[in-house]
């Protein structure tokens, strides 16, 4: 009899957040739920409190979900949000009231809007976009961009290429072109990417015209630290020490600290043929070897620790160690 009771007890606490709605207690849905497209990639979701909505002595906070293109829940005070996400393909979501009064919490029907996909021709927009910065001395950001026409596009079609990055968005004004005259890599040589920030969005928005089909935008979000390609370790310097290699560098071109990185360092012995790729966290390197070998060394570089990785540097120019 004890165990029923029990179960009873917990029972009926676990409903008890559905009482006051039972008892009477309305929760309304918001009203004039609107999505702004505010900047490429980026909308801007407002609405209003339901007037008929009581609020004494309740705490009102709002449900969000992003039902596409990338499914998110949240909730906010707020009554407005704002996204940063591909658009191309449409948009859409649906909000609706949270009543809290102490433990208790009620919610209303949600409402829903979705902004459509951006008009244009099937399999005219681009593919296969890949993009790729690098930080120079000055920390100025290059950024270069390369992609493939879609399968549909006419052999008239003009590609144009933009990025946003925060609140700047430029066109780009460098292009290389293919056979039939469209273009398909960008350069900008400069750009408004701030190297010293953390996973910061890069929106790339691709467009387009053609004589014969309307051809569709195509956007793309890439992590700046992600698409970083690292620069080369500096003043590397190998040496012999008795039956040691030893190996010491500086950090790349970068306003990541020493202990940002991680190297690949890889190791050919000439007389034997083997190889080694050796993984290492700091910037300097001791190996017991065959002193009666030739080596070559190189060494590369990535950040990993302080951000997202990037993309791993060049090998660095070989260095020669050892007897001939």
């Amino acid at each position: 009899m004890m165990r029923v009771l029990l179960i009873l007890r917990w029972t009926t606490n676990l409903v008890q957040p559905n009482l006051p709605q039972a008892a009477g207690v309305e929760v309304f849905p918001p009203v004039n739920f609107t999505l702004t497209v505010s900047a490429l990639a980026q909308v801007l979701l407002h609405w209003e409190p339901n007037p008929n909505q009581e609020q004494e002595n309740y705490t009102i906070r709002y449900d969000v979900e992003i039902l596409s293109p990338v499914p998110e829940e949240y909730d906010t005070r707020k009554t407005y949000s704002i996204r940063t996400t591909a658009l191309h393909n449409g948009f859409s979501a649906h909000v609706r009231t949270l009543l809290l009064h102490n433990d208790l919490q009620m919610r209303s029907d949600w409402v829903k809007e979705e902004l459509p996909p951006l008009p244009g021709a099937p399999e005219t927009s681009v593919t296969n976009l890949s993009c790729v910065t690098r930080i120079a001395i000055s920390d100025a950001v290059s950024l270069h961009c390369t992609w493939l026409p879609g399968q549909g596009a006419p052999e008239d079609t003009k590609y144009f290429l933009f990025y946003r990055y925060e609140t700047y968005t430029e066109e780009c004004q460098d292009y290389i072109k293919d056979k039939w005259n469209r273009n398909i890599e960008c350069t900008f040589s400069v750009t408004h990417i701030d190297p010293n920030k953390i996973d910061k969005q890069v929106v790339i928005h691709i467009n387009g015209s053609s004589k014969y089909a309307a051809i569709k935008p195509f956007q793309q979000l890439f992590n700046q630290n992600a698409i970083d390609k690292v620069n080369v370790p500096r003043n590397i310097t190998v040496f012999l020490e008795e039956n040691d290699l030893l190996a010491t560098w500086e950090k790349p071109i970068s306003p990541f600290h020493e202990e940002c990185f991680e190297y690949e360092l890889y190791l050919f012995n000439l007389k034997s043929g083997s190889k080694q790729i050796l993984n290492i966290s700091s910037n300097d390197f001791r190996l017991r070897i065959d002193v009666t070998s030739r080596y070559s060394v190189q060494i590369r570089a990535n950040h990993d620790i302080c951000s997202t990785r990037g993309i791993w540097s060049d090998w660095s120019e070989i260095i020669y160690v050892g007897k001939n």
